[in-house]
Order: C-alpha cells, then sequence, then structure tokens
C-alpha cells in the first residue's frame, strides 16, 4: 500500500487524536458490557432461552468479527477520522433499534447493526494512535488507550445493572448514545487525517468470503444446541462457513499476485511479532469472551444476583485494567513485550482455575470467583497493552488501519466463537458443573496463550 501523503497534522492534533480514540472504543466496549448484565432480563422479556442471550451477544460480535477486515481497508482508503465518523452514526441508529426492538429477533438485528458500526470505529480510532504518536510517546499512548477504554467495561456492568433493575433494560442502549455525540463533536475538531497517495480498490470478494465464513461457523455452532448437528440449516451453515474460510487465504493470494490490494496483505504476517501476536490474541481473547459471558450468566442464574450487583461482582478484571494498563506499557516500552505478554495469561490462567472453588453457596464469592478474578485483571492488564504494541510495531504506519483490523477481528472472533461454544461447554443450561468446564476451557486457552507468547514474541522484532 501506498505510504500516507498526510500524518503531520495528526500529530498536532495529538490531545485530540487520543481522546477520540479513547471515547470511539469507550462506546465499542460499553455496549458489550452493559449488555451481559442484562441478558437474564431480556431472556424473561423477549423469551428465547440461552440461544437468543447467546445472539444478542454474538450477533453483535459476528458483524464486528468479520466486517473488522473490511473496515481496516477502508480506514486505510477513505481515513481514519472519516471512518470513525461514519462508525459512529452506525452505531448510534443501531442503539435506538435496540431500544426499542419488540422482539428478539428485531433485538439481534439491530445489535449486528451495532456491530458494524463498531467494525467501522474500532481499527480506525487505534490507528489514529498509530498516526498521531511516535516511539515511547506511542506506547504510553496506546496504554492510556487500553486504560481508559477499559472504562467502558467499569461503567457498563454497574450503572447497566441498576438501570436494568431500576427502569429497564431497554435504557441501556439509550446509555451509549451520549458518548456518542461527545465523540462526534470532538472528530470534527481534528484538522488532518491519513490518506494513501492513491486509493486502492477494496477487496469485496475477500470481504463476502470473510462475513461467509465467520457468520457461517458461529450460525451452526449457536443453532446446534437447539435443532441437533444433522439438521439442514446447521449443516448448511458451517459448510458455507468452513468452504468460505478455506478459499479466503487462496484469494488473498490471488489478489496479491494480480497486483490489487487484499483484504488481509498476508505479507504481514512474514513479520513475527504480528503473526505470533495474533496467534497469542485468539486463544487469551477466546478466554476473555467466555469469562464475560458465563461468570456474569453464574452470578445471577446460580447465585441469584440482582443485576447490579452482578455487575458489581464482575469489575475487579476491568478495574486493574484502567489501573495498570498505562503503567504497564510503559514498562513494556522500556523492556520490551516478551515476558509481560507470556505473564499475563500464565497469572489469569491461575485465576481461572481459582473458579473451580465456586459451588451452590455465594458465599464462594469471596474465596472462588473474586480471587480468581482479581488474577485474571492483573494478568489481562499486564499482557494486553504490550500485545498491541508488539502487533501494531511490527507494520508499516501505512498499514496500520489493517493491522489493527486483523488484530482485532482475531479478537472479536475468538470471543464470539466461545460464546458460540458456550452451550456445548455448560451442558445446555448455566449450572455449576458446567460453569466448572467453563473456568477449565478458560484456563487452558490462557495458558496456550502464555506459551504462544514466550515461545514466539521477540523484543527486538529485527531479530525475527
Amino acid at each position: 500500500m501506498s505510504a500516507p501523503a498526510a500524518t503531520a497534522p495528526l500529530r498536532d492534533d495529538r490531545r485530540t487524536v487520543l481522546v477520540v480514540a479513547i471515547l470511539a472504543s469507550f462506546v465499542v466496549g460499553l455496549d458489550t458490557s452493559v449488555v451481559n448484565v442484562a441478558l437474564p432480563v431480556i431472556r424473561q422479556d423477549l423469551g428465547g432461552g440461552l440461544v437468543v442471550q447467546q445472539w444478542v451477544v454474538d450477533a453483535y460480535l459476528v458483524t464486528l468479527g468479520s466486517l473488522i477486515l473490511v473496515a481496516g481497508s477502508l480506514s486505510d482508503a477513505f481515513g481514519r477520522v472519516r471512518i470513525v465518523r461514519w462508525g459512529l452514526v452506525v452505531f448510534g441508529v443501531a442503539s435506538v433499534v435496540c431500544a426499542v426492538a419488540p422482539t428478539g429477533a428485531v433485538l439481534i438485528v439491530a445489535r449486528a447493526l451495532q456491530g458494524v458500526g463498531g467494525a467501522l470505529v474500532t481499527p480506525s480510532s487505534l490507528a489514529l494512535i498509530v498516526a498521531a504518536f511516535r516511539g515511547s510517546a506511542q506506547t504510553k499512548a496506546i496504554g492510556t488507550w487500553t486504560g481508559w477504554s477499559s472504562a467502558a467495561m467499569i461503567l457498563g456492568p454497574l450503572v447497566g445493572g441498576l438501570i436494568v433493575d431500576g427502569i429497564g433494560w431497554r435504557w441501556i442502549f439509550v446509555l451509549t448514545t451520549v458518548p456518542i455525540v461527545v465523540t462526534i463533536v470532538l472528530v470534527t475538531r481534528i484538522t488532518g487525517d491519513v490518506h494513501p497517495a492513491h486509493r486502492p480498490r477494496i477487496d469485496v470478494t475477500g470481504a463476502v468470503l470473510a462475513v461467509l465464513g465467520v457468520g457461517g461457523a458461529v450460525l451452526g455452532l449457536i443453532e446446534q444446541e437447539r435443532l441437533g448437528w444433522t439438521a439442514p440449516v446447521v449443516v448448511v451453515a458451517l459448510v458455507v462457513g468452513a468452504a468460505s474460510l478455506l478459499a479466503f487465504v487462496p484469494w488473498e493470494r490471488h489478489v496479491t499476485r494480480a497486483g490489487r490490494v487484499p483484504l488481509v496483505p498476508l505479507e504481514l504476517f512474514r513479520a513475527r511479532n504480528f503473526s505470533v501476536g495474533n496467534a497469542a490474541t485468539l486463544s487469551v481473547y477466546g478466554a476473555l469472551g467466555m469469562v464475560g459471558f458465563v461468570v456474569t450468566l453464574f452470578v445471577q442464574e446460580v447465585w441469584g444476583f440482582p443485576a447490579w450487583l452482578a455487575g458489581l461482582a464482575t469489575l475487579p478484571p476491568t478495574l486493574l485494567l484502567l489501573l495498570l494498563s498505562s503503567t504497564v506499557g510503559v514498562l513494556a516500552g522500556r523492556y520490551g513485550p516478551r515476558w509481560f505478554m507470556a505473564a499475563g495469561p500464565a497469572v489469569a490462567a491461575v485465576g481461572a482455575l481459582l473458579m473451580l472453588a465456586a459451588g451452590q453457596d455465594p458465599r464462594a464469592y469471596w474465596w472462588s470467583v473474586l480471587p480468581g478474578l482479581v488474577l485474571v485483571g492483573v494478568g489481562i492488564a499486564t499482557m494486553v497493552t504490550p500485545l498491541t504494541s508488539a502487533v501494531l510495531g511490527s507494520v508499516p504506519e501505512s498499514e496500520a488501519g489493517v493491522g489493527s483490523a486483523v488484530n482485532n477481528a482475531l479478537a472479536r472472533i475468538a470471543s464470539l466463537v466461545t460464546v458460540a461454544l458456550a452451550g456445548v461447554v455448560l451442558g445446555g443450561g448455566m449450572n455449576t458443573a458446567g460453569f466448572h468446564r467453563a473456568a477449565v476451557v478458560m484456563a487452558c486457552l490462557l495458558a496456550a496463550g502464555a506459551v504462544v507468547s514466550a515461545v514466539g514474541i521477540r523484543n527486538d522484532p529485527a531479530r525475527t
């Protein structure tokens, strides 16, 4: 891809760029964390059981995970600032539809539309930071972005729980419109943007294959619990999804050989830290997706916590992420990302195993779930900023949008697949035995991320 034609103006607007990037990511994170605490009430109000709960989460993640690759290309082609603005508008409209949804089906469709907006916002907001900051200032800015973006995860369960218990779950979607309006106003104050010298064509076929691959696989995994593995819908969805994913890489190679710009430039994976960092992302974020979904349901449906208390009970990881991310970013910039990325998931894996002590008695929260979540929070705070810096530091600035999109897409895809498989792990419903199985799966995924990082990441990418 051609080198960007204008990045200096963004460096003149560093403070505004950082605030916009934080708020834009805040919107996406807030929506995810708010919805988790509302799932039991949504099921009671709209029906549909665990399948509807899974789709309320995964409809958003499917479009977010599959379209985020397209959004990365759009960001590099049309400018980060413009794509952020488009994404915020789409997200705002979808939030209103979610708030008034009369049925589970309408809510799921609106959630999918929110995912479209989130896909446009996510890679562009981080790519803005990459364009505006350099060196140690960039690592520190990414750490600040990671920490403050995590405030959404803190406010989501707490405020969302209070709203659900007080005035109803629909108002949680109204909540997301406030940061959207503020961010749109701030975006208009950014005077520069990043544009290529020549605007490339978007890889439409690659985008279709990505959407069909991710969407088909997730549709089959979720619906198999309700319909069975041999149901025509499940079989067709899984076959189409698998075929599309298998065709994606050969197609991207064909596009590259033809001299066009692929949806995912495969040469990015020749950088060791990029390929290893994304492999670690798959396992670690797969575990985190299951943590957010399973723990929230367990404390409400087995222990009987109200929504606001469930939000408070699951607060430790995001609070620790907010408190530690900036400091860890500075340290990783000084000492390199490798051992932060290895130690973090290992500590979090121990935290997941501590949750095996949870039983039917809610008082077990104090010696099982709470210390487990604290260790998960410390571990994730230790590795997230170094991971982001290692991945984005290994790609050219002109491809920061698509590089960020690949990493974010893999994180979202990993989360949605583990949520889609939650029904298999839990055995069709939430109970203590199912929760224990989920904790073991989380620990295994986190341990895999630790091993991959320890073996593969290099503090000096030039050694790859």
